[in-house]
């Protein structure tokens, strides 16, 4: 086509990268398609080329493909339930473990320091928050991540020696994972409350609601957490934000237990009534289940797949299969997106905090809203936010998890295995819904939404794996 013939006729513009010029041509009326492009690695030369080795090394593609099939392939079962110190390794009687990368003391957040000062004083290491803030603040107490020690903890995740845990089995590779028992939502320890009313219903789990669920556990001969995750995703559950449908089938599964004339039917029905009244507990469940899944695809050798996903409220940091078991890899803690509860607004948030995106590290939570349309009502956005949401999370993963199928997308398995390569090639975050807490300890819940990891974490992570894998 000659020149002449191309500007005298109708013209079809593409524009790609820089909405700039879209805009510039709009206003003359022309249409014009944007295409919102960016360069990889955010056209960084050196995070290009490391990129590019990763991308053209077919062993770190059959190293994702067996990770994958190990997260795939794991069964977590519910074992039982203990105080930390008798089952978690590495627990001692002044261990305080935490949601999220390394933290001091001096720099975490308002609502963990204050669920750390209600720990303290639960355990009878201290009378006041006072004396919890001197005595932490000691170097007497020793702080460490519950990631490091085959756990999770949602929001400040603070696991104490006392505390009674959920002990999830892997069946198929024989590692466990542990967490806490959910307290419901107001004023609760993981928010950083710390009053009377928090430390006599962290008593209450201890001493009345554990010695009860341990006899019903071992009569029920464990609970099956992966196929009952399944069942609930296809009853509208995305078992993070959203545990209805699970919280429901736990007790329906365990009701037979409760009721056996082994078990002291008066202390039975009270925990039967602290169950049904916390539809969230199975999250509780959801996350160990998913640790121990995710652990069993840790260790891969030149795998770029990412193992964990937590933040502390200062820092946001990730995990990669094919590096060190305690190598993380870090950015700035984000602010979350959504809706506030009354009475709030976004000034009253703190930073992203949480184990809890461990789920959808797996592939559930946030990588499943498809399945839960009804999560937009509490995080924001529409129903066509939450399918998109999910179809999109496939760009950036190694694989699908036929046994978490979702069925508005024709029950098409959940995208599974993060890759740290995809992530970056492609500019797409994951994406991660979770409430909101309030900046300073005590306040409890002020919102819910959806937050993304900050690219930082993924460029360390591809950097450190092309200069470690190359090694290899």
């Amino acid at each position: 086509m000659s020149e002449q013939n191309l500007f005298g006729s109708k013209l079809h513009i593409l524009n790609v990268g820089t909405p700039l010029f879209q805009k510039e041509i709009a206003r003359q009326q022309v249409p014009c398609l944007h295409v919102d492009w960016k360069p990889a690695a955010g056209g960084d030369p050196v995070l290009i080329d490391a990129l590019d080795r990763l991308l053209e090394d077919p062993e770190v593609d059959e190293a994702n493909r067996i990770a994958a099939e190990k997260i795939k392939n794991a069964h977590p079962v519910l074992v039982d339930i203990d105080q930390a110190i008798r089952v978690i390794p590495g627990m001692t009687a002044k261990t305080i473990l935490h949601a999220g990368p390394p933290v001091a003391y001096k720099d975490m957040c308002g609502p963990m320091r204050g669920a750390i000062m209600g720990a303290l004083m639960y355990e009878g290491l201290a009378a006041t928050p006072e004396e919890a803030d001197a005595l932490a603040a000691s170097g007497e107490i020793t702080f460490s991540p519950c990631h490091e020690h085959h756990a999770v903890g949602p929001m400040a995740g603070i696991i104490s020696p006392s505390m009674p845990v959920h002990v999830v089995k892997n069946v198929t590779d024989g590692n466990c994972s542990y967490a806490t028992v959910n307290e419901g939502l107001g004023k609760v320890l993981r928010f950083g409350a710390n009053s009377p009313e928090v430390l006599d219903r962290l008593r209450y789990i201890q001493n009345e609601f554990m010695p009860v669920l341990k006899q019903v556990i071992a009569l029920a001969g464990g609970v099956d957490l992966k196929n009952l995750i399944a069942q609930a995703l296809n009853m509208g559950d995305e078992c993070h934000n959203r545990n209805k449908a699970a919280t429901a089938l736990l007790i329906r599964d365990l009701l037979p237990c409760f009721l056996d004339d082994s078990i002291d039917q008066a202390a039975a029905k009270k925990a039967l009534a602290f169950m049904r009244g916390n539809e969230h507990y199975f999250l509780n469940l959801s996350m160990p289940a998913c640790k121990s899944m995710l652990e069993a695809a840790h260790g891969v050798p030149k795998s770029t797949v990412v193992t964990v996903m937590a933040r502390n409220g200062v820092e946001f940091g990730i995990k990669v299969s094919g590096m060190p078991a305690d190598m993380w890899f870090t950015g700035p803690a984000q602010m979350v997106e959504g809706l506030m509860f009354p009475g709030f607004d976004e000034t009253d948030a703190a930073p992203d905090l949480g184990d809890s995106a461990i789920t959808e590290t797996t592939g559930i939570g946030g990588f499943a809203m498809a399945a839960a349309p009804s999560i937009v009502q509490f995080v924001g956005g529409s129903v066509s936010d939450a399918l998109a949401y999910s179809t999109q999370m496939y760009d950036i993963t190694t694989s699908e998890n036929p046994s978490y199928s979702l069925p508005p997308l024709d029950f098409r398995g959940a995208a599974t295995g993060i890759d740290i390569r995809k992530v970056l090639a492609s500019g797409i975050l994951p994406v991660i819904n979770t409430g909101m807490a309030h900046k300073e300890a005590g306040v409890g819940q002020v919102g819910a939404g959806i937050v993304h990891p900050p690219v930082l974490c993924f460029e360390k992570a591809v950097a450190a794996c092309a200069e470690a894998y190359e090694k290899a």
